[in-house]
């Protein structure tokens, strides 16, 4: 084998080594892999399932219940959701937002990271009407018992 292509052997292997060593630390990866090995894949992850404060836990059962009233009850009467770059505020933006992309679907809780103003969750979510979910980040920002804010992020 030529100097030159040891030396490119050398660096491929390096390459891989490091975006193995990135891959494996990500969040997503290790909750993909928990996910896989469950039961059924549709079950919240018990320990970030119970994690969750009280107005999170309430969103996330309200969607579970498919409860649209529920759901905005968890947030502030001026409480703001970002999804994606869409911005939806106050509780009749909010309603409407939920009615038409929230209920129905199913969210399953995967991780969740304790933060200084509230979770960021790392959830599936299957939408109604699709055969396959997302996996997304929100990040909860909580204020007296009640969401003031949820941005929504694709993981």
């Amino acid at each position: 084998m030529t100097a030159a292509r040891v030396a490119a052997a050398v660096v491929a292997v390096a390459v891989l080594a490091s975006f193995a060593v990135a891959v494996a630390a990500d969040d997503y990866v290790r909750a993909a892999a928990r996910e896989t090995v469950r039961d059924t894949r549709d079950e919240h992850e018990p320990s970030a399932l119970a994690a969750l404060e009280p107005a999170v836990r309430g969103y996330v059962d309200a969607v579970d219940s498919q409860d649209v009233n529920a759901l905005v009850s968890v947030f502030a009467p001026q409480a703001t959701v970002n999804d994606t770059g869409r911005s939806f505020r106050g509780r009749a933006a909010i309603r409407d937002w939920a009615r038409d992309e929230v209920i129905g679907g199913r969210l399953t809780v995967l991780r969740t990271t304790a933060g200084p103003t509230g979770p960021t969750v790392l959830l599936r979510f299957d939408p109604k009407g699709f055969m396959a979910g997302f996996r997304a980040r929100y990040a909860f920002t909580v204020e007296h018992d009640a969401i003031i804010r949820i941005t929504l992020r694709y993981a």
